[in-house]
């Protein structure tokens, strides 16, 4: 399941990719038009400028706008930003492997098998979708 904090910053990045090239967005639009908490989407927008997909400008003219076009950011690069993994078990994680607490031998699960199976078939799925498409698949 995606985090409140995924769903915000997904939203948040559709709402520039939406405006893309049109200028600065400030943060009062996002959160309302997103229904985003403006504390939380602060703290959001700061990860998200730090990692590069985002650029701002203070002051009066100033906000927020995408640090690179649309269509080269995709769904599983924000995912993975902001929950770390697309993995449902931290087993079948490709980048933040770690055993799974209380599991039987790895060689002896199948459990881990189909979770590396949803894994790959998600990142194949999200890894195709880019901000700038409209709508999903």
């Amino acid at each position: 399941m995606l985090s409140q904090r995924t769903r915000y910053a997904l939203r948040a990045l559709q709402h520039l990719a939406d405006r893309y090239g049109q200028g600065p967005v400030q943060l009062p639009e996002i959160a309302e038009k997103q229904n985003i908490p403006a504390k939380f989407l602060t703290v959001i927008l700061s990860e998200l400028k730090r990692a590069g997909y985002v650029e701002t400008l203070r002051g009066k003219e100033g906000g927020y706008w995408l640090a690179r076009s649309p269509d080269t950011i995709t769904y599983g690069d924000i995912v993975r930003l902001t929950r770390g993994s697309l993995a449902l078990t931290p087993c079948a994680s490709r980048f933040n492997y770690r055993p799974c607490e209380n599991c039987v031998d790895e060689a002896e699960c199948r459990l881990r098998e189909v979770m590396i199976a949803v894994r790959d078939e998600t990142a194949n799925v999200l890894d195709r979708i880019s901000l700038s498409a409209k709508a999903a698949l």
